[in-house]
């Protein structure tokens, strides 16, 4: 199988038609983007049958982690996701222009003042985070009760109403009538933090003063802190799209992000020769550059400079010199000469080398890195019945 084939290639067609014409678009680009809806269903799957019977919804806010909320929603609507949690207004009105009025769509941002009819008229359900938002919401009703949920602060202390607000607020929450009680763990990745248990014990007595009310704590990394995290919902986000729940052991999502950057120019190197903007690279031997078409305006981070890699026949090829906007520079030295020509891709992120290993080695996390990959990408999507099935 050939680079072409990996990618999502289609054969370019044999029409008689010029070149210009009738390259595939995969051909043209100078990198691409490889999103594995298949492995996004599985991994879906796995935390629904791991936290039954609680409910499994999905995080799509930043766009679907930056891969394409609408696509992936699309594709875990098919597979019997119920519910969707975006950021903002806007973008809970474009996934509800996407998917149709089938799901429900939560914003966790909640009515910025004046927003709140929006909510309504795109029968989105906003997580009301203060009591600014509460009076709003509550102001707009007129004895009318669409859906809401109340966002608790536990300890993140970002958004969510404090334990004071909740207490004076308690009856007018009840008339509400929330469809779900959420807050959010600060340090769920750290199993064993003791804040994950004050967390929970604050989350859980604030639901016994609502009995009959819902409530979900636990998102991707929370589900793997056990059953007590479950509640009734769950609110995956990160590990549907291959991003480790549990760093420091064995990822267990399916990777779903390949990227491939084209290389543009091979070029031999002297010994002592400086490399890239800052001439913040020097040779210490002779040998073989190869440039390829990413950079920092694709979301390849310029802190991966000295320190990332990109792989060719199976071997790593040492990030040299600074990323610069449009490219980055590779040394390829090691690798066969058969690999070496402007025109092949050298793979970014993939098999050898994931999306939480080029976020280690850019001193970040798999959430940034998901989340700046450019628009400049040609994007391949791989639908579930094209996905090599999980064993």
């Amino acid at each position: 199988m050939d680079d072409r084939d990996k990618l999502g290639h289609d054969d370019e067609g044999k029409t008689g038609r010029s070149s210009t014409m009738t390259a595939n678009p995969t051909m043209r680009a100078a990198a691409v983007l490889e999103i594995d809806l298949g492995a996004v269903v599985d991994n879906w799957r796995l935390l629904a049958q791991k936290v039954a019977p609680a409910a499994c919804a999905a995080v799509v806010k930043g766009n679907g982690y930056g891969l394409g909320a609408p696509q992936v929603a699309s594709a875990l609507l098919a597979a019997g996701c119920k519910r969707f949690f975006v950021a903002t207004l806007d973008e809970g009105i474009a996934l509800r222009a996407a998917l149709g009025k089938a799901p429900e769509i939560a914003v966790f941002n909640g009515p910025l003042p004046g927003s709140a009819a929006e909510f309504t008229a795109s029968h989105l359900i906003p997580v009301l985070n203060d009591p600014v938002q509460i009076e709003a919401w509550t102001s707009l009703l007129s004895g009318e009760k669409p859906p809401a949920m109340i966002h608790i602060d536990t300890g993140l202390s970002r958004l969510g109403l404090s334990a004071a607000e909740f207490a004076d607020g308690i009856e007018r929450i009840r008339a509400i009538g929330p469809s779900l009680l959420i807050s959010h763990l600060a340090c769920a990745e750290a199993a064993g933090h003791a804040l994950n248990t004050v967390q929970r014990e604050r989350f859980l007595a604030a639901t016994q003063r609502l009995p009959g009310h819902r409530g979900s704590l636990a998102a991707s990394s929370g589900i793997f802190l056990g059953s007590d995290f479950h509640f009734d919902e769950v609110r995956p986000g990160a590990a549907l799209y291959g991003v480790n729940p549990l760093p420091g052991l064995t990822n267990p999502m399916r990777p779903v992000v390949r990227l491939a950057a084209k290389i543009v120019q091979i070029r031999k190197i002297d010994s002592g020769e400086s490399v890239g903007y800052g001439a913040a690279h020097v040779m210490d031997g002779p040998g073989l550059l190869a440039t390829a078409s990413i950079g920092y305006a694709d979301g390849w981070p310029r802190s991966l400079s000295h320190r990332g890699c990109g792989w060719l026949a199976g071997k790593r090829m040492p990030l040299v010199g600074r990323i610069s906007m449009d490219l980055a520079t590779f040394d390829v030295s090691a690798a066969p000469p058969a690999e070496l020509y402007p025109g092949n891709m050298i793979e970014l992120i993939g098999e050898h080398y994931g999306v939480d290993d080029a976020a280690a080695d850019a001193g970040t996390i798999g959430y940034e890195i998901l989340t700046a990959l450019g628009a400049r990408y040609h994007r391949v999507y791989r639908q579930p019945e094209e996905s090599p099935r999980a064993e």
